[in-house]
């Protein structure tokens, strides 16, 4: 193994990172899948996030079409979307993949299973969806899903993402 001094995602002057890192957001944790064998369940960080109101309800995503979670949701049709909270920080590094997990980022937190997915038991705000459609937009995945369940609560510190960092917001 070989230690760099650069960041290992650096993709040097990039507009686009750029206007989308300071366009932020609420942090969600989607996750999906169940049991216990590789690659029987997945989780993502995800902030590229969009809610459609309407009868159902829908959720847009932008995810990698090469992580595990594109893989499991579309061969389940189902996720688990969280809000995150402050202190899941540390969570939503290992689920993005940046911070180690020993053991699998599914052991740092309390889950619950679902027949959509994993849930995190102490989420304030989480949805069930089933996936609609799944197609590719730019470099991305683009998850189409509408919301079966819907639990909104308290947020007094929700995680959010702007231009490379968490942050959250006091006054919320």
């Amino acid at each position: 193994m070989t230690i760099h001094s650069g960041h290992p995602f650096a993709t040097g002057d990039d507009p686009v990172r750029r206007l989308r890192g300071r366009i932020g957001g609420a942090v969600s944790l989607w996750t999906a899948g169940s049991g216990s064998a590789p690659g029987a369940r997945a989780g993502l960080t995800v902030s590229s996030l969009l809610v459609a109101h309407g009868e159902p309800a829908r959720l847009l995503a932008l995810v990698d079409p090469d992580s595990d979670l594109a893989d499991v949701v579309e061969r389940t049709g189902r996720a688990v979307v969280h809000l995150l909270s402050w202190h899941h920080r540390g969570l939503a590094e290992a689920f993005a993949g940046l911070a180690p997990a020993p053991g699998g980022p599914f052991r740092m937190a309390t889950f619950d299973d679902t027949g959509a997915g994993p849930r995190l038991a102490d989420a304030a705000a989480w949805a069930s969806v089933s996936m609609e459609s799944a197609v590719t937009v730019g470099w991305s995945l683009l998850l189409t899903c509408t919301v079966d369940d819907l639990v909104v609560g308290d947020d007094d510190a929700p995680l959010l993402h702007r231009r490379g960092r968490y942050r959250t917001d006091p006054a919320t």
